[in-house]
């Protein structure tokens, strides 16, 4: 078959490797002047390493994705590592998931995260164990359908405790989902990130870039192409030839095409979309997601890897990564890598702002981590934003769901807004990539 791919990040990537392996031909079409999508990495004359224009990193279930590495030889090249996962409240530093050595003996796994939050001294012992048991319940329940039927925020309310719910997940919901959604979205949303997530955390040698670009030699030397700086203007249908994409200089069209553009792009390339799976396209909401990343002189905590943040006038962004606690400031010529990160509603000025109105909104927070932060710690900063970052999955977000087979003949939708009940991320790139590949070729199942 002749196959074109709208999007060069890891969906449209993965599903191009298995199409050529598989003997056919392949184009991938990129709007930008790089492969890779929200994984994609940058690097400063300075460092020997990439990193990503917003903060990434793997889990160790992450099978789908860990076997694609397997796949490409570059096993050697995956790193695990457990750095440590703090939560910032009134102004103290608790890390939660920090090695505790004699976790290992106890025999029921679930029990770890249980005993972590026991660790936890601004809760009562009572809301602790609470906050702790229900954790470790979530991690062996199976069936998530029941749970989507019900919002995180009333059924953790109700299991956890007012108290704990407030100090712990509340603002996690609020950080992710702004105060517009966050009172919406399902529980089974809350159960795939406590069940599939790991302390042991992932990285690729030379950054998740390397890894996009293996990807892409690899389909290269198996006949595809990746053609970048190429944006499709309009998708349509060609009766027997196919599908038409058409570009600013030209037009090109293949038996099949795979979009893995965000829904609201896909309503604006293929106008001939319409009906129910239009609808369902137009009720998918998502949001935006900006990252500050800076170089510093110096670092700026005491080995935090990730810090949780209550989003506010205190400090005005949902998360700290210090990516340099994680994987060593060699790899980036002795600077000190931090990104300071935030969902925001798609519409929000600050995913159109620039850097320096970014430092300036940004960087007063970062006093608050650490009062001795000066801004002259800052060598250098780059600011990015994606308005399709975060998919909002509501209640009985699996009957809104649209299929993979568009109506119109011939094309084929995969995005993040499908691998529900799972969050975002590369893993779940990997697994629909694949899966709409199967489907393209007749090899699997709605």
């Amino acid at each position: 078959m002749d196959i074109g791919i709208i999007g060069a990040g890891i969906t449209g990537l993965t599903a191009a490797y298995d199409l050529t392996k598989r003997g056919h031909q392949v184009t991938v079409y990129e709007a930008r002047s790089y492969a890779g999508g929200l994984a994609a990495g940058f690097r400063d004359p300075a460092w020997d390493w990439h990193v990503e224009h917003f903060y990434h990193h793997w889990f160790a279930s992450d099978d789908e994705l860990i076997g694609l590495i397997e796949e490409l030889g570059a096993k050697d090249e995956l790193l695990f590592r457990r750095p440590t996962t703090t939560l910032y409240y009134q102004g103290e530093l608790y890390p939660l998931d920090s090695p505790v050595p004699w976790l290992g003996f106890l025999p029921f796994p679930p029990l770890h995260r249980a005993v972590r939050v026991l660790q936890f001294s601004p809760l009562s012992v009572v809301d602790r164990l609470r906050a702790g048991l229900v954790g470790a319940y979530l991690t062996v329940v199976r069936d998530w359908r029941p749970l989507e039927q019900v919002t995180a925020h009333e059924w953790m309310r109700r299991t956890v405790g007012e108290r704990a719910y407030n100090v712990l997940w509340r603002p996690l919901l609020v950080s992710k989902f702004g105060e517009e959604h966050y009172r919406e979205v399902n529980m089974a949303w809350m159960w795939a990130r406590l069940y599939k997530r790991t302390a042991s955390l992932g990285y690729f040698e030379g950054g998740f870039q390397a890894f996009v670009d293996r990807l892409v030699r690899r389909i290269e030397a198996q006949g595809g192409s990746v053609a970048l700086n190429a944006a499709i203007g309009r998708v349509e249908s060609s009766g027997e030839d196919g599908i038409r994409l058409m570009m600013e200089d030209g037009e090109a069209r293949h038996e099949s095409v795979i979009a893995t553009v965000s829904p609201q792009t896909m309503l604006e390339i293929a106008p001939g979309l319409n009906g129910p799976y239009a609808a369902k396209l137009r009720g998918l909401e998502s949001m935006g997601a900006v990252a500050l990343v800076l170089a510093l002189k110096q670092g700026l905590t005491d080995g935090h890897y990730w810090i949780n943040l209550p989003k506010g006038a205190e400090i005005p962004f949902m998360g700290l990564v210090e990516h340099t606690n994680y994987i060593s400031s060699e790899h980036y010529g002795g600077d000190h890598l931090v990104y300071c990160g935030d969902y925001l509603p798609r519409d929000h000025p600050y995913l159109s702002y620039d850097k320096e109105k970014l430092l300036e909104i940004y960087l007063p927070g970062l006093k608050r981590i650490n009062p001795a932060f000066r801004p002259d710690w800052v060598r250098k900063a780059w600011a990015f934003a994606e308005r399709y970052a975060q998919p909002v999955p509501k209640v009985d977000h699996s009957r809104t769901i649209p299929s993979l087979k568009t109506p119109i003949p011939g094309l084929w939708m995969a995005t993040m807004s499908q691998v529900y009940p799972w969050d975002r991320g590369s893993n779940y790139a990997v697994q629909i990539g694949r899966r709409v590949a199967r489907r393209v070729l007749g090899d699997a199942p709605e």
